[in-house]
């Protein structure tokens, strides 16, 4: 058999989850069985003149749709849903393809015939599928879906090629899964003498040798009209898979060949049409490389510029999700469990008793006893003067105190410090911090920022929002929370790092990540530690790599106006760090680390000075003790 290999990634774009079923069945029979995985592909599209954003919602109920086509997938195949926002579906989906590195796109063509094509008009299969045939990075398969669902008997008709090759490979695999002869048949002109036949029969016994594994039946068959033909011996077939025909410089008047069109349309048994990406020619390569060399640098800049708020458009409705789409812990656990990853969630906490028991309590039986989502659960408590730790320690948690861990390189007070100490005191291949101060704490602040990473492989880091009631005078009044975020924050993030400018609230303290991502951060050790991250890990990954989730609501503990200046402070410096290192020069002479507070009392005004500055740790992949301790939990050596 020809030693190609099966595909390892396929991606189905499904416009109706309802009758996706048979080409889930399909794309799992087809791939690769070590290493293979399928994408379940939606696409929604915006038309033009309305923001991309505006796809948001529309994106969610896409993924809940597509949840559907987990039902359908056979035990052992990997799936994942993906739901991309466009102006044009072809686009989309082509786009897609490349971004997941595909090897093969399958298309359901379950509706009405494409209308005759006069002189070589309309569309071959349908305008979306004709597109991405042209621009497509992958091979292509098309299914003319009729609910094949026991598969003893698959023809295919071959005459030779690139196409037909491929479409030997696809039915020699999905024989071996329903245990089905591939019976490969070729057709001869009527009235060939003995000796002809004898030697096409001989050359066709030695192509099926070549390309199947599984219990084959080869036919040579002499007709004067092959399309006839070919539906009388798919009488006897269940499926039926063929090679594209049409001969190079004709893909304008038919993309597949009018044979293989003809047949996905009369046949009354399920049709899959192969074609194999086309070769970029030469003179594609020359063509790109003047039009590059014709850009100037300031019409590449401008050209970018432009692009951004479309990109942060695209990635506002695509990466952004709802809690309820991982509500079913039992999947997500599934999801864990396939992937082979671990989980562990931190808890920072300074002086949080009020708080902290239920947090932990809730986690741990939700979490862990009942879904065992979690691998891992850890308090990390920054010197509290109150009963924290010993409230989580009875309510299950392990604690630590942060000025105990790594403690050769000295402790700084703040939360970031706990976060990049809590690195250190984890195993897990996915990191979920979540605040402690939390009045109406629920499950949802882990499982809302886990389930993205689980779902979609491209994610490396996931933020959550939420509506941010804020208490005064003992009243609850809705709005009123990040105050920080819009007042300093957002403008800054809009002014000097636009990418980001989609996050709804880049300083919020729920988040996950993946620990490959995260031991590469740099962390600030104080209030900047959420920003500070944002950007770094933009650099690290592009926004593609970013995503966050609906929350909802969350109450919690408001600071006084002062604390929120100096929180303020902090990451106006963080900002400007990161910028002066983006440029390499010194955009300021010094940056000011002295804040300034006016003091009130009886009869007297003064300023009182304070130092107020986030120190930062270096990335957790620095540390020797750090891969020491790698190396000893997975045996990870190339970590050293």
């Amino acid at each position: 058999m020809s030693g190609e290999p099966l595909p390892a990634r396929i991606m189905i774009p499904v416009a109706n989850p309802l009758t996706a079923e048979e080409l889930i069945r399909i794309g799992a029979g087809l791939l690769d069985p070590r290493i293979g995985e399928l994408s379940a592909l939606g696409i929604v599209e915006v038309p033009e003149g309305m923001p991309l954003s505006e796809g948001a919602t529309r994106a969610r109920q896409a993924r809940r749709l597509l949840q559907r086509v987990l039902d359908y997938v056979p035990e052992g195949t990997v799936i994942h849903p993906l739901v991309r926002i466009g102006r044009h579906a072809a686009a989309g989906i082509v786009e897609a393809a490349a971004e997941q590195e595909a090897d093969l796109l399958i298309f359901g063509w379950g509706g009405k015939s494409a209308p005759p094509r006069e002189g070589g008009g309309g569309p071959a299969i349908s305008p979306t599928i004709d597109e991405v045939v042209r621009e497509s990075p992958c091979d292509i398969a098309v299914v003319k879906q009729r609910g094949a669902r026991a598969i003893r008997r698959i023809l295919v008709p071959v005459r030779g090629g690139p196409h037909a090759e491929l479409a030997l490979r696809f039915a020699d695999a999905l024989a071996h899964r329903h245990g089905a002869t591939v019976a490969v048949t070729h057709f001869v002109p009527a009235g060939i003498t003995e000796a002809v036949r004898a030697q096409a029969e001989h050359a066709l016994a030695a192509f099926v040798r070549q390309h199947i594994t599984a219990d084959a039946d080869p036919v040579l068959r002499e007709t004067r009209n092959i399309r006839t033909a070919i539906l009388r011996e798919a009488e006897q077939a269940d499926l039926i898979v063929m090679g594209a025909s049409a001969p190079p410089g004709e893909v304008g008047t038919s993309l597949f060949g009018a044979l293989p069109e003809a047949i996905a349309q009369r046949s009354k048994a399920t049709v899959i049409v192969v074609k194999t990406r086309e070769a970029i020619g030469r003179h594609t390569f020359d063509a790109l490389a003047q039009k590059a060399e014709s850009l100037a640098a300031a019409d590449r800049a401008a050209e970018e510029s432009r692009a951004v708020p479309a990109k942060v458009e695209r990635w506002f409705a695509e990466a952004n999700f709802h809690h309820g789409e991982f509500a079913d812990l039992a999947r997500l656990v599934q999801l864990k469990e396939k992937q082979g990853v671990t989980v562990s969630l931190v808890l920072p906490a300074l002086n949080e008793a009020e708080t902290i028991g239920p947090i932990v309590t809730r986690a741990i039986r939700e979490m862990q006893q009942r879904y065992p989502l979690l691998d891992e659960l850890l308090v990390i408590d920054s010197a509290s003067t109150d009963d924290t730790r010993a409230i989580a320690e009875a309510a299950g948690a392990r604690v630590v105190q942060h000025p105990d861990v790594l403690s050769r390189y000295g402790s700084f007070r703040g939360k970031g410090e706990a976060l990049w100490k809590s690195l250190y005191e984890t195993s897990g291949d996915i990191v979920v911090w979540a605040d402690t101060d939390v009045r109406n704490w629920h499950s949802r602040m882990v499982y809302g920022t886990v389930g993205p990473l689980l779902v979609e492989q491209r994610l490396q880091y996931v933020k959550g929002y939420y509506q941010r009631p804020i208490v005064e005078g003992g009243v609850l009044k809705e709005g009123g929370g990040g105050r920080v975020t819009e007042l300093v924050a957002r403008p800054l993030i809009n002014l000097f790092f636009p990418e980001l400018s989609g996050f709804i609230q880049p300083l919020a303290g729920e988040y996950a990540g993946r620990r490959s991502l995260l031991e590469q951060l740099p962390f600030f050790t104080g209030y900047a530690v959420e920003i500070g991250h944002l950007i770094d890990a933009l650099e690290k990954v592009g926004i593609e790599g970013l995503g966050q989730v609906d929350l909802e609501r969350r109450v919690h503990r408001n600071q006084e106006l002062e604390g929120l200046s100096k929180m303020s402070f902090v990451i106006l410096q963080a900002v400007m760090k990161r910028l002066e290192e983006r440029r390499r020069a010194r955009l300021f002479a010094e940056l000011g680390h002295t804040m300034k507070l006016p003091r009130f009392g009886q009869g007297r005004l003064s300023l009182e000075i304070q130092e107020i500055a986030d120190q930062e740790r270096p990335p957790m992949i620095r540390i020797p003790e750090y891969l020491e301790r790698r190396h000893t939990v997975i045996g990870d050596t190339s970590l050293q």
